[in-house]
């Protein structure tokens, strides 16, 4: 049975915009001139949080606090299209929090934040019933104020299953009672006030039991960068956990967003009956896979679709986009992006990552990798570049990618497609192209385990 995980804590729009500069304005000191080329809207905070653990397979809930603003909008489109359930709490005055990166050359220049001061009311009986009846609790603090509200934290206090808290300096602490908590070194020596003198094991041991005393937790796993995490718990040592061998990130890989993979990781894992060492050891694994694949640069837009799309919007051209998991190409996949490139003048394949495609197809899916579907798709004359995308439907990767026209074969119809609405939202349109009978992998799969039995209409 799938888990369900609620997840509650802040959440914020993150935006990047990258560009390029090749001039710096004539009015300052210096500073220099950012040309737009593309732009990305993510959800950050807990939002982030509940975007991995999504992405992983779990039923999720989100309980937030959501401004009633244009910002808050989209970002509430984001999360539920990812297949996120949310529960936003009523609030009074502020904005959405916005997080936003100014890049060139894959560095960023300078970042502007804006937003806050909303006041989250206190839950209603709906959210104090989807906490207890969880089978795990994920808290994500930002330090925006939503862990303070009081009957919130009761709710949270009366959690029906193993409750994983990942803190921030500041924010509050943690109800009495949680399962798992996860700051990162410099969160706790915030927390407890601790220098961290002295070798950094001791330092990170007698600071996660000072927490775990003054907190009143079953374990605390303190992240250790690419040196893993250190688990103190019941017993009389620590348990140090290394990243699995081949998985340590390169020097200067960007953790960005990995607290987030260790969190998420560790609750999924305690929902669905691990031990707290188990939940930590797979923590650190997905933490250290997340960061050595490329960590936050991967949640970005690629370079090769930009340029792509770039290139053909300066000309005044149509951007066409179709997805799918193509886990076997045939001929069926080969109709449908043929048709879909002949309706505008470049075409982007939104492709389902591995983890993606497991999710949907369930176990044994996908059989052909990732990285070799992607190869396969590029090699075709009618496609111009594929995006890979880790959620279970392509709204997140549209939201950047905006295609002027939005391409699925016709087994589909519109009232099935939920890109539809996001898709019309920046003036864009779904359509269907002719879907060639007899033709699905599912069907392949099924004729090979069967003997060998021929398609329906194949040669």
């Amino acid at each position: 049975m799938t888990a369900h995980v609620v997840v509650v804590g802040d959440v914020l729009l993150d935006r990047d915009v990258d560009g390029t500069t090749t001039r710096l304005v004539p009015d300052g000191p210096g500073a220099p001139v950012l040309d737009e080329t593309s732009s990305v809207e993510r959800a950050g905070g807990a939002g982030l949080a509940a975007s991995f653990a999504a992405a992983s397979g779990a039923r999720v809930s989100l309980v937030t606090a959501l401004a009633d603003d244009e910002a808050g909008a989209r970002l509430a489109g984001l999360l539920t299209g990812l297949g996120i359930e949310l529960f936003p709490l009523p609030v009074t005055g502020g904005t959405t929090v916005e997080k936003i990166r100014l890049r060139a050359g894959g560095r960023t220049l300078l970042r502007l934040d804006r937003g806050g001061g909303a006041t989250p009311a206190d839950p209603p009986d709906a959210v104090t019933d989807l906490v207890a009846g969880a089978d795990a609790v994920l808290v994500s603090c930002y330090g925006n104020g939503l862990l303070r509200v009081p009957g919130l934290r009761h709710a949270l206090a009366g959690a029906g299953g193993p409750v994983v808290w990942d803190p921030h300096p500041r924010g509050p602490i943690a109800v009495p009672g949680v399962a798992l908590a996860t700051p990162n070194e410099g969160e706790l020596r915030a927390l407890t006030g601790d220098d961290g003198g002295g070798r950094r094991l001791a330092a990170a041991t007698r600071g996660a039991q000072r927490l775990r005393q003054h907190w009143r937790a079953s374990a605390v796993a303190v992240t250790l960068g690419a040196d893993g995490a250190l688990l103190s718990h019941a017993a009389a040592a620590p348990l140090v956990l290394p990243p699995p061998h081949g998985l340590v990130p390169p020097p200067g890989a960007d953790p960005c967003g990995a607290g987030d993979r260790f969190a998420a990781t560790a609750a999924i894992a305690l929902a669905d009956g691990a031990l707290t060492s188990e939940a930590v050891a797979a923590a650190v694994t997905e933490a250290s896979r997340y960061v050595a694949e490329g960590g936050a640069a991967t949640r970005r837009p690629r370079a090769e679709p930009h340029d792509v799309v770039a290139h053909t919007r300066a000309a005044g051209g149509t951007v066409v986009a179709t997805g799918g998991c193509f886990d076997l190409l045939h001929a069926g996949h080969i109709a449908t992006l043929e048709a879909a490139r002949r309706l505008g003048d470049c075409l982007v394949v939104c492709l389902n990552s591995d983890a993606s495609v497991a999710g949907l197809k369930g176990p044994g899916r996908p059989l052909t990798p990732q990285a070799d579907r992607e190869r396969v798709l590029r090699g075709l004359s009618c496609v111009d570049d594929v995006v890979v995308f880790d959620e279970s439907t392509p709204e997140a990767v549209l939201s950047w990618l905006r295609p002027d026209v939005w391409v699925k074969g016709g087994d589909y119809t519109g009232a099935e497609l939920p890109e539809s609405a996001l898709v019309e939202r920046w003036g864009g349109q779904t359509v269907v192209v002719p879907y060639l009978g007899g033709r699905s992998t599912t069907a392949t799969i099924a004729a090979v385990r069967d003997g060998g039995r021929q398609l329906e209409g194949a040669s």
